[in-house]
C-alpha cells in the first residue's frame, strides 16, 4: 500500500474570497449619478439657461422683439425705485402674500377643528370644504367675476335679505377690490390648509388629551399647550406655500381685476405681464422679474429659518 503524504491527510485551505478594489468599491458609489445626467442637462437646458439669459436681459432695453438691444447696466432696477406703480405693486404683494397666510391658515386651523370631532357628517364636510382647491384658479376667479359684479348674486342677495346698504362694487371700488382678491383666495384654498392641519391633528396621540382631560384642562388650554406644538410641522408646511403663493399670486388677480381699477391691485407679476406683452418693455419687467425671484427666495428663506427653529423647540 503506498504510503500517504502529510500534504495529501490536511484538509484544503478555505478559498478567501478577494476584496473588490478601491476602483471597483468607486465605481458601484458613483455609477448611479449617471442615470441623473438625462434628467440634469433636460433641467439646464429648460430651466438653468433661460433664466440666465434672463437675467442678463435684465440689464438692457430689450423690446422682446428687436435683435438690436443695448446693455443700460442697473438703470432698470434704479428705475424701479422712481416708479410709483412697481413701488405700488410691490406694497400690494406684500400685503396679499401676509393676508393670505393669516387669514387661510386660521380659517383652515378652524375647518380642521371643526371636521376633526365625531360629527356624522364629517367626511362630507371635508370633501365639501375641500374641493374648491381642486378647482383650476382661473375658472374659480372668473366664477367670482361674475358673483361680486354689481348685478351679481352677492348683490342680489343682501338686496333679497334687505341689507341693500351693504351692496358694492366689490371689484369696482379701489378700497374693496383688493380685499375682495384676498376673499376669494382664501375661499379657494382655505380648504387646502384645512387638509394638512387635519393630518397633524390625526397624528396627535389621544391618550394625551384624554390625561390632560383628567387633569382639568379645558379644551383652549389643550389646544395651546398640547394641539398647537405638536401641530409644528403642519404650521410650516401651510405657511411656507402660503406665503410662496401669495408672493407668485397672478392668475386670480388678473382674471378677476386685470390690476385694476386702475392701478388698485396691480401685483408684481400682474405689473411683469403687462409691461412685457402690453407695453414692450422686456427689460424692464425681466428686472421685475428678478426682484420678484428675490423677494421670493427671501422670504421663504428667512420663513423657513424661523419656523424650523421653532419647530425643533416645540419637540
Amino acid at each position: 500500500m503506498p504510503a500517504t503524504s502529510r500534504d495529501q491527510l490536511s484538509p484544503p485551505a478555505a478559498v478567501v474570497p478577494r476584496r473588490p478594489g478601491r476602483l471597483s468599491g468607486r465605481r458601484r458609489a458613483t455609477s448611479p449619478w449617471w442615470f441623473a445626467v438625462p434628467a440634469m442637462l433636460l433641467f439646464a437646458f429648460v430651466v438653468l439657461v433661460p433664466s440666465a439669459r434672463g437675467v442678463y436681459y435684465a440689464f438692457t432695453d430689450w423690446d422682446g422683439l428687436d435683435p438690436n438691444f443695448s446693455f443700460v447696466g442697473f438703470d432698470n432696477f434704479t428705475g424701479l425705485l422712481d416708479d410709483p406703480d412697481a413701488v405700488q405693486a410691490v406694497w400690494h404683494t406684500l400685503l396679499i402674500a401676509v393676508s393670505v397666510t393669516v387669514i387661510q391658515n386660521a380659517f383652515g386651523l378652524l375647518l380642521a377643528l371643526g371636521v376633526n370631532s365625531l360629527i356624522k357628517t364629517r367626511n362630507v364636510l371635508r370633501v365639501l370644504l375641500f374641493a374648491p382647491a381642486v378647482i383650476t384658479p382661473i375658472v374659480t376667479a372668473y366664477l367670482w367675476r361674475n358673483l361680486l359684479g354689481p348685478s351679481g348674486a352677492v348683490n342680489s342677495l343682501l338686496g333679497a335679505v334687505g341689507l341693500d346698504s351693504l351692496r358694492q362694487d366689490w371689484l369696482g371700488d379701489p378700497q374693496l377690490a383688493l380685499w375682495s382678491v384676498v376673499g376669494v383666495i382664501v375661499w379657494q384654498f382655505g380648504g387646502y390648509s384645512m387638509v394638512i392641519f387635519l393630518a397633524g391633528l390625526q397624528s396627535v396621540p389621544k391618550e394625551v388629551h384624554e390625561a390632560a382631560d383628567i387633569d382639568g384642562a379645558g379644551p383652549i388650554r389643550r389646544f395651546w399647550s398640547i394641539t398647537r406644538p405638536l401641530l409644528a410641522p403642519a404650521f410650516t408646511i401651510n405657511l411656507m406655500l402660503s406665503i410662496i403663493g401669495g408672493i407668485k399670486l397672478f392668475d386670480q388677480v388678473y382674471a378677476l381685476t386685470g390690476g385694476g381699477p386702475g392701478h388698485a391691485t396691480d401685483t408684481l407679476s400682474t405689473l411683469i405681464y403687462k409691461d412685457a406683452f402690453t407695453l414692450g418693455e422686456f427689460g424692464y419687467s425681466i428686472a421685475l422679474a428678478v426682484v420678484l425671484t428675490i423677494i421670493v427666495a427671501v422670504a421663504s428663506t428667512g420663513q423657513y429659518l424661523v419656523l424650523a427653529r421653532g419647530e425643533r423647540a416645540a419637540s
